[in-house]
C-alpha cells in the first residue's frame, strides 16, 4: 500500500493532474477481498482551491480519504457494489458513497454502485467522514495515545474515565478528551469505540476514525476476530487455569448488576490463567469468548474468587479503590491494510504494587 500526502477531489481542471500523480506507480494486488493500492489523505492543504465553490465545499466536507482498488481477475464480471461490500462496506455505507458527489470513480470516472467491473480497472471510493458529534464538549483532559493513524486510534485508558458522555458524566470522558485532541489538530471528531471498557476498568480502548473503518471493525467483532486479553487482580488462590460456563442475565430491580441465571442468563465464558499469587491475591490473564456486561467480575465472583474494589460485586476497599481489572492486551486486524496489529498496556500503579515484576 502506498500513502501519499495529496488530497483528491474530482474539481473539473485538476482532478487529472491528481490522478496522474498518484497513479503513476500503483503495486497491483489480487484476491477479490484486496487491499487497497493506495490511500489520499490530508485534503486540508485544499481548502483554498475549493472555498469558493459551495457544491465542492460539500464534497469537500462529506469525504474524508479516499481508497482506490485494484481490480483482479476473480472480481471480473462482479459490480462495484459487489466488490466494495467484499471489501467491508455495509450496505449503509454503500449507500451513502452512492449519493455523495464523486463518491465511486471507476478509472477516474463517476460510476454508480451496478457497473460491471474488468480486471486491472481502479476503482476509488471515498471514505467518508460520518457525521461530527455537535453536543459533545471538547475537554482538555488526560489522554494516552498509544497508537494513531488515519484509520483507527487506540487509546489507553485510565480507572474512572468512562469511554461515552453519560448521565452524571457529560464533560470527564475519553470521547470530550478526543474532541479536544483533533480539535487542536482542526480535525472533527469522529472516532467511533470498537468495544467499550466500565469506567473503573483501565486499560487499551480502540477507536475507528472514519465510517469504512467502523464497518469493518465492526464485522471483526461479530466474528471475534478481535481478541482482548486482560490482566485480573482476584481474592484468594486461583487454580492454575479454567474456563467458566455461565449464563449471565440482569439482576431483578436493577439497571446495571448482573449475576449468574441458568434460567434467563446469556451464554457467557471466560478462560482464565493464573499468573502469580502474593499476599492472598492472584493475578490472571483472562480472555472472554462472549462479551456480556460485567462478564469478568461477574464471573469471578461466581467461582468465589471477587475482584477487589468492586463497587457492585466485592465492595471491598482496603486495597484498591476500584476493581481491578485492566485491558492488557489488543489484538486486531487494520480495517484498510489488513495487517495484523498488536497492543499492550502495562498495569497501571494501583495494581501493578500488588505484583512488581508483573
Amino acid at each position: 500500500m502506498r500513502r501519499t500526502n495529496a488530497g483528491m477531489l474530482c474539481i473539473p481542471g485538476f482532478c487529472s493532474m491528481i490522478r496522474a500523480l498518484i497513479f503513476r506507480k500503483a503495486p497491483q494486488w489480487c484476491g477479490v477481498a484486496s487491499r487497497p493500492i493506495f490511500i489520499i489523505r490530508d485534503l486540508a492543504h485544499f481548502h483554498k482551491r475549493i472555498a469558493a465553490n459551495s457544491e465542492i465545499w460539500y464534497t469537500f466536507c462529506m469525504i474524508r480519504s479516499r481508497i482506490t482498488y485494484s481490480i483482479p481477475s476473480n472480481a471480473a464480471g462482479h459490480t462495484a457494489a459487489q466488490f466494495l461490500r467484499a471489501q467491508g462496506f455495509s450496505r449503509h455505507l454503500l449507500i451513502q458513497t452512492k449519493y455523495t458527489p464523486n463518491g465511486l470513480l471507476l478509472d477516474g470516472e463517476p460510476v454508480h454502485t451496478n457497473a460491471v467491473l474488468r480486471a486491472g480497472q481502479l476503482l476509488d471510493a471515498a471514505v467518508l467522514c460520518g457525521e461530527e458529534n455537535e453536543h459533545l464538549h471538547a475537554v482538555e483532559l488526560p489522554l494516552s495515545v498509544v497508537y494513531e493513524d488515519g484509520d483507527v486510534i487506540v487509546i489507553n485508558k485510565p480507572a474512572g474515565m468512562p469511554v461515552h458522555p453519560s448521565r452524571g458524566h457529560y464533560d470527564d470522558t475519553v470521547s470530550n478528551a478526543l474532541a479536544y485532541y483533533f480539535a487542536q489538530q482542526n480535525e472533527p471528531f469522529v472516532a467511533r469505540s470498537v468495544g467499550r471498557l466500565d469506567r473503573d476498568t483501565s486499560g487499551l480502548v480502540l477507536f475507528a476514525r472514519h465510517e469504512l473503518s467502523a464497518c469493518i471493525l465492526a464485522q471483526q467483532m461479530r466474528r471475534r476476530e478481535i481478541c482482548r486479553e486482560y490482566r485480573a487482580i482476584c481474592t484468594g488462590i486461583l487454580p492454575e487455569s479454567g474456563v467458566i460456563h455461565a449464563p449471565i442475565a440482569r439482576a431483578d430491580g436493577s439497571t446495571i448488576e448482573r449475576i449468574v441465571d441458568e434460567a434467563r442468563g446469556e451464554s457467557a465464558v471466560t478462560h482464565f490463567e493464573r499468573l502469580a499469587v502474593r499476599g492472598g491475591y492472584s493475578l490472571a490473564a483472562v480472555r472472554l469468548e462472549t462479551g456480556r456486561t460485567h462478564q469478568i467480575r461477574v464471573h469471578m465472583k461466581h467461582i468465589g474468587h471477587p475482584l477487589p474494589g468492586d463497587f457492585l460485586y466485592n465492595p471491598d476497599y482496603r486495597v484498591i479503590s476500584r476493581q481491578a481489572l485492566h485491558s492488557f492486551r489488543l489484538t486486531f486486524r487494520h480495517p484498510i491494510t489488513a495487517e495484523q496489529m498488536t497492543f499492550t498496556a502495562p498495569l497501571p500503579p494501583d495494581m501493578a504494587r500488588f505484583f512488581p515484576t508483573a
